[in-house]
C-alpha cells in the first residue's frame, strides 16, 4: 500500500453499473454504505456514510461478475476529486470518489446475505443463501 491508499468497507447499495468506452475500456460504478457505531450513555449509536466507487479495466469486469446489492465488500484505492460544471445552473460542482485498485468480498459480514446465483453469461438466477454450495463455481468464468 502506498501513502495515498484508502480502505473502505461497507455494503453495496445497488447492483453495479458496468459500461465500456468506445475503445473497449471497462468502467464499473457503484456505491457503498459504510456504517460506524459507538456507545453513548449506554446506548448504541450508528452513522451511515455513502461513498461512490469507480473501478476500471479488469478490476471492473471481475467485480461486475460478483458484486450485487447488499454484498459486504472491502475496497482499497485512492480518493479522487471530480469537478464539472452543472449543465442547468452553470455552477461548478465536485465530489470525491474512491477509485478502486482492489475489491474483496468481506466474508466476515456475509452471514445471512441472500445471493443470486448466476448462470451462463453472468445472468441472475434463483436466490441462494450465502454459504450454500452453488450449482456452479462462480469463479469458473474468471
Amino acid at each position: 500500500m502506498s501513502n495515498a491508499d484508502t480502505v473502505i468497507k461497507g455494503n453495496v447499495t445497488a447492483d453495479p453499473d458496468l459500461n465500456f468506452s468506445d475503445n473497449g475500456v471497462a468502467r464499473l460504478n457503484f456505491s457503498l454504505a459504510s456504517e460506524y457505531g459507538w456507545k453513548k450513555d449506554d446506548n448504541s449509536e450508528t452513522k451511515t456514510s455513502f461513498f461512490d466507487v469507480v473501478a476500471w479495466r479488469k478490476t471492473a469486469e471481475n467485480a461486475a461478475a460478483i458484486l450485487e446489492k447488499g454484498l459486504p465488500v472491502i475496497v482499497t484505492g485512492r480518493l479522487e476529486q471530480q469537478t464539472w460544471q452543472d449543465k442547468e445552473t452553470g455552477k461548478n460542482r465536485s465530489k470525491v470518489v474512491l477509485v478502486a485498485d482492489s475489491i474483496a468480498v468481506n466474508c466476515f459480514g456475509i452471514d445471512g446475505i441472500q445471493r443470486r446465483q448466476r448462470g451462463a453469461g453472468g445472468q441472475s438466477r434463483q436466490p441462494a443463501m450465502a454459504g450454500s454450495v452453488p450449482a456452479k463455481d462462480p469463479f469458473d468464468d474468471f
